[in-house]
């Protein structure tokens, strides 16, 4: 039997969107007995690691928000970083969700005990290295998929003597002023770094490999009249809400059935390329040559301007090797820089905390995953993982609209898990076999005929062709689907 050193209801890995929506919603049904663990220094998660010049949220404020604290002041129609920080850290101080926080603590081994029915949940503390045994009658996954940044495999990287640095892990005592600086990647965030460092650099190299869909983003700052009425009129909050949710779904059509739909969108895009960079040889780089939609649209006003800029250059030849002071492409050419920044995304797919969640033989769930698929019923459980729910899990993520929308849809279903086992009496609930490849079946079936797999080769997809990152539907069908717990999908025992 294994030794703890303590114990609790329900261990929350993780302290962004994901583990503060399931906390308040525990305690919402009087469960206090919980705990959040952080390998950050407070709460906020993906907000709180990409600090970058920049940062900001591609969904309107009022529809990137809990349903639950609805109440912030928004500075604008779009959050920036520091507002969504500031808004996640508001939340938690007022629902007392500090006093459950284990911060600077990270997962190091999560296995389940089948005789003792319970998760055994090794964590340990970055600054001392101690180490803390939990037991634990829930595990709840909320690590998210924008969390591990994932480094570009390039030839002599290791041995660049200047600055480098994730764009997740900005390094803010790094002076980019006057310094040549490269970027790797033209994603969403180099997109909102590249306009607010190119004034102040020396020289900026930018290395795409696909040039994005970047449409106009149709941000603005709240009037004060504007601010007082949302404040002080929750019915106008919801109404704002409502309709940033609708005007979302409309892309819905064209993203799973048909992307002659995104025409009018394609359009924009295109019109905005053409107004805002007049050289045909740079504008012929900055075209994308994919399927609107099938990666992820950009907002922005200010990328492509950037990007004309004398003192920018775009690089679309592939980074053959990198020095201790330059990038050389395949093409022979040689870049000297001094800084490196890399926009190269996330380990979405392969995460590495699946390595380190284990059912009762000793299986991780990567391994599961890589030799079947990622995949979970629901985006929230797995056969052979009793009691463990992942929040943002497999086929919830969404290309259009916004993430807390689906976050919440899958703690509703975990609480109503819960509420379903103390009426039944019992302790344990794993999903069936059968209801989970059912589900799986259904929605690799739907995404078949959707963009990402139609349009071409990204992120979205795994190894084996699926795209698992990618909520395949409407939204709400996805909160139809997850308002209530299915009993008879699960084997509840003990």
């Amino acid at each position: 039997m294994d030794t703890f050193d303590k114990e609790t209801n329900v261990l929350i890995i993780g302290g962004g969107f994901s583990g503060m929506a399931t906390a308040v919603a525990l305690q919402k049904e009087g469960i206090n007995d919980f705990h959040i663990i952080d390998r950050g220094h407070d709460f906020g998660g993906t907000w709180r690691d990409n600090s970058y010049p920049g940062a900001a949220c591609d969904v309107p404020s009022h529809l990137y928000s809990l349903s639950f604290a609805q109440d912030f002041d928004w500075s604008r129609s779009f959050g920036t970083q520091p507002e969504i920080y500031e808004y996640q850290r508001e939340v938690a101080r007022n629902h007392g969700l500090y006093s459950s926080a284990h911060f600077k603590t990270e997962m190091v081994d999560a296995r389940w005990d089948d005789d003792a029915a319970r998760w055994v949940v090794v964590t340990e503390d970055i600054d001392s290295g101690a180490r803390t045994t939990w037991a634990a009658k829930e595990l709840v996954l909320g690590v998210g998929a924008l969390c591990e940044p994932r480094m570009p495999d390039i030839q002599g990287i290791e041995t660049f003597a200047g600055e480098v640095f994730h764009s997740s892990r900005w390094n803010h005592e790094v002076d980019l002023r006057d310094k040549r600086v490269a970027i790797i990647g033209t994603g969403a965030s180099a997109i909102q770094i590249i306009p607010k460092i190119a004034p102040i650099v020396a020289h900026l190299d930018v290395y795409q490999r696909t040039a994005p869909y970047v449409i106009p983003r149709l941000d603005r700052k709240y009037t004060n009249i504007e601010r007082t009425a949302l404040r002080k009129l929750p019915g106008l909050r919801r109404v704002v809400r409502a309709q940033d949710w609708f005007f979302r779904e409309l892309q819905i059509p064209g993203l799973t059935r048909d992307s002659r739909f995104m025409a009018p969108i394609k359009f924009l895009s295109q019109g905005m390329l053409r107004m805002q960079v007049k050289d045909p040889e740079l504008r012929e780089k900055l075209t994308p040559k994919f399927t609107i939609g099938c990666k992820r649209m950009l907002i922005s006003n200010t990328y492509f301007p950037a990007i004309a800029r004398d003192n920018v250059e775009l690089v679309t030849s592939p980074i053959g090797r990198v020095g201790p002071h330059s990038i050389t492409t395949v093409d022979g050419t040689e870049r000297t820089i001094d800084v490196l920044i890399i926009c190269t995304g996330f380990h979405v797919t392969d995460s590495p905390a699946f390595d380190l969640v284990h059912d009762g033989s000793g299986q991780s769930l990567a391994t599961k995953w890589q030799r079947e698929g990622m995949s979970a019923y629901k985006g929230a459980t797995v056969p052979g993982f009793p009691n463990m729910t992942m929040i943002m899990g497999p086929a919830t993520g969404l290309g259009h609209s916004s993430m807390i929308y689906m976050i919440e849809s899958q703690v509703k279903y975990f609480v109503e898990m819960l509420k379903a086992k103390k009426r039944a009496g019992v302790n344990v609930a794993e999903v069936r076999e059968q209801a989970f490849n059912k589900w799986n079946d259904w929605v690799r079936e739907r995404v078949k005929t959707t963009v990402w797999i139609t349009g071409c080769g990204s992120w979205y997809r795994d190894a084996h062709g699926n795209a698992p990152a990618v909520w395949p539907s409407w939204t709400w069908l996805f909160r139809a689907k997850t308002r209530k717990f299915d009993d008879g999908a699960y084997v509840l025992s003990r």
